[in-house]
């Protein structure tokens, strides 16, 4: 759901976007930038990669805030991102064996990846479903739950 395909389609642009500055950031301090001010670090990549910021609710700022404080959080988040250059290989040499033949929903939010969601997983995929979300930004559980989850339903039951 509205996020890239790390290595197929237009990795190597969606890279250089101003707005996934988060996916490279890096080196020997970046935890002990965040250390102390997780919600100053959540709130700037809520606010930009959503359609309306104030759909993510205090409530929810805070839980997570919380939650990536605790020891060794951070550096777990950061982790995540930093794979993404492994990722980006095996993903390539996974695509180069063949498409997935079995049904793929790729659900893009119209204020984010969009429909582009759907055509960077016909990459590695046949048979794609593309659904995208209304007034939406990257965060569609928080933003339009229940077009998100009526989309991921419909696709389960047809």
């Amino acid at each position: 759901m509205d996020a890239p395909l790390p290595g197929i389609g237009p990795w190597d642009e969606i890279l250089k976007s101003p707005m996934l500055w988060h996916f490279n950031f890096r080196g020997p301090d970046m935890e002990r930038l965040v250390a102390g001010r997780e919600r100053i670090y959540l709130d700037r990549i809520y606010n930009e990669l959503s359609a309306t910021p104030a759909s993510i609710d205090e409530t929810t700022r805070n839980h997570y805030a919380a939650i990536y404080a605790r020891p060794g959080n951070m550096h777990c988040a950061f982790e995540q991102f930093a794979t993404f250059t492994q990722d980006a290989i095996d993903n390539k040499e996974l695509a180069a064996k063949g498409k997935l033949a079995m049904p793929v929903l790729a659900i893009g939010a119209d204020k984010s990846f969009g429909p582009a969601q759907a055509d960077v997983l016909r990459f590695v995929a046949s048979n794609v479903t593309g659904q995208v979300i209304a007034n939406s930004g990257h965060w569609l559980m928080e933003e339009q739950p229940a077009a998100t989850m009526a989309a991921i339903t419909a696709f389960l039951t047809k």
